[in-house]
């Protein structure tokens, strides 16, 4: 009995119920629909996405990026100079000591490997117009500061092993990278200017087809910049006080000592300081501690490679890196020269040379003959922190033109320095006197304000002269500091001159170049026109990701030949015409690429697609045409 009832109670759980399959596909359906539901809601527009808060979220990081590239290239510029300064003068004086030559280095002549290395340093610039313009479109702007810094640091590694095979090839290759790590700096300074106003006004038309910038957009952020990247940068002759104020100035002999024979100062003497001691040290730093100092340097240097390397960012997109190697190595070369045609060039050559001497002046000139002549080896930190320091701050006067006229700026420079010249040649005092402390103090002081206004100055104004020129920056920073790398060299030439006529040349100059200036902005406002090189349209013939031709399988022979000679006849219509017509073939390939890569910068951000079609075939046409002036 039992065992009937269990088997009829297992039959009745087996047995489905009638409505079982159709209830399984009923529910099957309902989660089809559900997971449908769920994937619409998904991949549909989302209630809480608000995409023109989205767009500028995204460019505000893009402008707080822009901020970190101008702070780290300055911080990074700072570092390389306080290092390289500060070495080189603690290193000039231990090898000017006769006690340390001998003692140390016997027969090694290091006098005579500080003459080749200061050569080395002051010479090879003189050949750099050849070679910078190259070097910064080949390797792109950050990668030359990166570069340019490395060198500085394989001259500090060279100090561990003082030899002629070691310092002089390393003085070289300094000689070698400063004009090409001076017109990087300022191009990639003026070009964060340039990305901020990018940055700043996405939505305008003229920004989201990358087309020319209109005259005058950002000189706003041109002026914040240079302003900021000057007060920055100046603060290199104050660190570069550090090895000699915390480690040299302990082993150096007292005035009294060094000065004994030296009997007149300032304006009336000829050369250096004649009749200075040839030992300056009471005894000589151990080489551990040397070593010590040179590795602290060392560590710094390669910071400073660091933050070129990571935190700044690159200065152009991907694609107009290609643009601008793609105009011909021949083309490269030519264009520094054939920019010299621009009167507003010609005329700035004056300034450009003068920014040159001052600055090594009151390095070499005035420290020297007025400061240590006067109040002894020891004293000579404290007046270049104070110059440094003057520099520094006053380098923020310069965002008085966002209100003022620009030309405020350069001559309120050149009006300091006037009467400082004026004062220098009248100041001869005697050696050995404290009491000219405050007034040198002072001089050196207002000095510092001068060069502050003139480098932030000269700077600035090829900025607001050429900011929307973003191909021709490279050329016009190179032209600009290798003018200066000129004075430099004339600086170390006059060397052995009387001080009198060192003051007479740098005021001759100064006046030159402020009348020169005058004539510029008088031309200016004439608005005479400037000539202008053409720039040549890019052609991008060579196979690749970015440019990759379509190629017609079903094209002949006949047909190839026919278009070689139709690009033949429009290349010799474009170079008539100065570049007034465009090719159709470059056309096409302008406008597929610029479908692919226009807002390369910014790819990524919300409703760049809508834009990226329009791109990149408008940003040859204004910068591949000159504005004002005649082809080349």
């Amino acid at each position: 009995m039992e065992a009937a009832e269990g088997d009829d109670l297992i039959e009745d759980q087996l047995i489905p119920p009638p409505n079982a399959a159709m209830n399984e596909m009923l529910n099957v359906g309902q989660e089809e629909e559900d997971m449908q539901d769920q994937m619409e809601e998904f991949l549909g527009p989302q209630a809480q996405y608000n995409e023109e808060e989205e767009e500028r979220k995204y460019y505000r990081r893009k402008r707080l990026g822009v901020i970190k590239n101008v702070v780290a290239a300055s911080v990074g510029a700072m570092i390389v100079y306080s290092v390289y300064m500060g070495l080189l003068q603690m290193q000039l004086i231990l090898h000017y000591d006769m006690t340390y030559r001998e003692v140390k280095y016997s027969n090694l002549g290091l006098e005579d490997i500080d003459r080749k290395m200061l050569m080395g340093i002051n010479v090879t610039p003189i050949i750099s117009l050849l070679y910078t313009p190259i070097l910064i479109r080949f390797l792109g702007t950050k990668w030359m500061m990166f570069l340019a810094s490395g060198i500085y640091a394989l001259f500090v590694s060279t100090n561990y092993w003082e030899r002629y095979y070691t310092l002089v090839p390393s003085a070289v290759a300094i000689g070698v990278a400063i004009v090409p790590l001076w017109a990087s700096l300022g191009n990639y300074i003026t070009r964060m200017a340039q990305q901020y106003y990018e940055f700043v006004n996405y939505k305008e038309e003229h920004v989201q087809e990358q087309k020319k910038l209109p005259k005058g957009a950002c000189h706003r952020y041109v002026i914040i910049f240079q302003s900021v990247f000057n007060c920055i940068f100046n603060l290199s002759f104050v660190f570069a006080q550090f090895p000699m104020r915390l480690v040299l100035n302990s082993y150096l002999y007292d005035e009294s000592h060094v000065l004994a024979n030296v009997k007149i100062c300032g304006a009336a003497i000829s050369g250096v300081i004649p009749g200075f001691n040839t030992t300056v040290l009471t005894n000589l730093p151990r080489s551990m501690l040397l070593i010590e100092v040179e590795s602290v340097l060392m560590g710094f240097a390669f910071l400073a490679m660091i933050i070129f390397l990571v935190l700044c960012g690159p200065a152009y997109r991907p694609t107009e890196e290609i643009d601008l190697r793609s105009i011909g190595w021949g083309n490269i070369f030519q264009l520094p020269f054939k920019h010299l045609r621009d009167y507003r060039l010609r005329l700035l050559c004056p300034f450009f040379i003068y920014s040159g001497f001052e600055v090594l002046f009151v390095i070499s000139g005035f420290s020297l003959s007025y400061g240590v002549c006067i109040l002894g080896l020891k004293q000579l930190w404290l007046l270049i922190v104070v110059y440094g320091l003057s520099s520094s701050v006053f380098s923020l006067l310069s965002l008085c033109l966002l209100r003022l006229p620009r030309w405020l700026c350069l001559v309120g420079g050149a009006v300091v320095h006037l009467v400082l010249l004026v004062v220098l040649m009248a100041l001869s005092p005697e050696p050995r006197n404290p009491a000219y402390l405050g007034p040198l103090l002072l001089i050196s002081a207002l000095w510092g304000l001068g060069t502050a206004l003139n480098k932030t100055g000269v700077s600035t104004l090829l900025g607001l002269l050429y900011a929307e020129e973003k191909e021709r920056l490279d050329f016009i920073y190179t032209i600009y500091h290798w003018w200066q790398a000129v004075a430099i060299f004339m600086v170390y030439l006059w060397s052995k001159l009387p001080m009198r006529a060192k003051l007479s040349i740098l005021m001759a100059t100064l006046l030159l170049a402020c009348y020169c200036y005058w004539l510029m902005e008088r031309r200016v406002a004439a608005k005479v026109q400037h000539r202008l090189p053409r720039i040549p349209r890019p052609r991008h013939k060579v196979k690749g990701y970015r440019y990759l031709e379509e190629d017609n399988s079903d094209e002949s022979d006949s047909e190839r030949s026919e278009d070689e000679d139709e690009d033949g006849v429009d290349d010799q219509e474009e170079e008539r015409d100065g570049g007034q017509r465009v090719v159709e073939e470059m056309g096409a390939e302008d406008a597929e690429a610029g479908g692919r890569d226009a807002g390369a910068e910014g790819a990524d951000s919300p409703g760049v697609w809508r834009r990226g079609a329009k791109g990149q075939r408008h940003r040859w046409e204004d910068g591949g045409e000159e504005e004002h002036g005649e082809g080349a």
